[in-house]
């Protein structure tokens, strides 16, 4: 009785709808759910991949790795290494999972050394389509492939016969971002050769690799520049780097020399940051890309083979060699057929109807006239 109701309070403006507050709540919504990235390193040994991962995402991923010796190398076959960790900035979570490939190209033999490489690569894609297929997909687990770093040796003039190899077998399957690695030990104009020869034998050999999209014409200025800069610093020459030095009363992350120190964060003196600033600000569109031509060509091609599925065992995270031919659909798609099926009978069962509607409207016309 004596206590008074309490007023609702709006601080919107008269004729305000509201709905211009949408992209805030899938702000919200995504924040809380956090984000799933994969990234996947491919390249020779000795090629720094490791150090660059732990300079990106300045997280130790590779603590456990045990070195093999030079003896192991000669034989030794290409393995995957799937690591996850999870990793928060400023409230927002990320979900990293950072596949590694020792033993690619360690061999004497390095024939169809990436083989394995293409099959986790599918695996994955497969994995996705049982999962959205399945009944209860509420809590699906996004493990495919949304970038691979592909390390280029930077000795030599250009790319090696298993570097074209292994870009052709992938480029229809991932996002491959090419990598200049150990750019410090070329000078200026030797890198800047290396770049160009090898974005001409791309083209020759007609190797996509992942573009970055171009900006809309309602950006600011200073986005385009930088996307315009991301888009002329491929392939990117970087330098890895854990040690933090101090220089001039300044720490800074790089390798000290004899003649100098090299600061990796330094755009001047190589493209680590441009790598960085390519991979956060255009994740949401590598997953896209992903999502949207990868894996739809993937589906595509399955659907059209006839349903030959491959059995995956989650449990040890291994394929099967048993393959099945299931000439019925699959739940998803049995599921999209009878609702296609009852929808056309309810739209012939409507025109059955309006058409028994006109007969009769016709046949009352002339009783009116009369």
């Amino acid at each position: 009785m004596g206590t008074e109701a309490r007023q609702f309070a709006n601080p919107e403006l008269p004729g305000y709808l509201g709905f211009a507050n949408l992209p805030n709540q899938v702000h919200r919504k995504s924040v809380k759910k956090g984000f799933e990235f994969t990234l996947m390193v491919v390249g020779e040994s000795g090629l720094g991949k490791s150090t660059l991962i732990k300079s990106l995402f300045q997280t130790e991923i590779y603590a456990d790795r045990i070195l093999p010796t030079a003896e192991e190398k000669v034989t030794r076959t290409v393995k995957i290494e799937a690591k996850t960790v999870d990793i928060e900035e400023r409230g927002v979570k990320l979900r990293l999972t950072v596949v590694d490939t020792p033993g690619f190209g360690d061999a004497i033999n390095s024939e169809n050394c990436y083989g394995p490489i293409v099959e986790y690569i599918d695996e994955q894609f497969e994995k996705y389509l049982q999962d959205e297929s399945a009944l209860n997909r509420r809590h699906i687990i996004d493990s495919r492939v949304h970038c691979c770093f592909y390390f280029i040796s930077p000795i030599g003039h250009g790319l090696k016969p298993i570097d074209v190899a292994f870009m052709k077998a992938v480029h229809h399957k991932v996002n491959i971002v090419p990598v200049i690695a150990k750019s410090d030990t070329l000078v200026k104009s030797e890198l800047m050769n290396l770049k160009k020869q090898v974005l001409e034998e791309l083209e020759k050999h007609q190797i996509q690799i992942y573009t970055l999209p171009d900006c809309d014409d309602d950006e600011d200025a200073e986005y385009k520049e930088q996307c315009s800069q991301l888009k002329e610093a491929v392939p990117f020459a970087v330098i890895g780097s854990e040690s933090i030095l101090e220089v001039r009363s300044r720490k800074i992350r790089g390798r000290q020399y004899p003649w100098g120190v090299v600061e990796i964060e330094n755009p001047d003196q190589c493209d680590f940051v441009k790598l960085r600033m390519m991979l956060i600000t255009h994740m949401q569109d590598l997953q896209e890309v992903t999502q949207e031509i990868h894996y739809e060509n993937f589906r595509s091609e399955k659907m059209a083979s006839g349903g030959v599925t491959r059995k995956i065992n989650r449990s040890r995270n291994t394929t099967s060699d048993v393959y099945e031919r299931d000439e019925m659909l699959t739940e998803k798609e049995r599921q999209l057929c009878e609702k296609e099926a009852e929808l056309k009978k309810m739209q012939d069962m409507i025109s059955k109807m309006q058409a028994e509607m006109q007969k009769q409207a016709n046949a009352a016309q002339p009783a009116e006239v009369g």
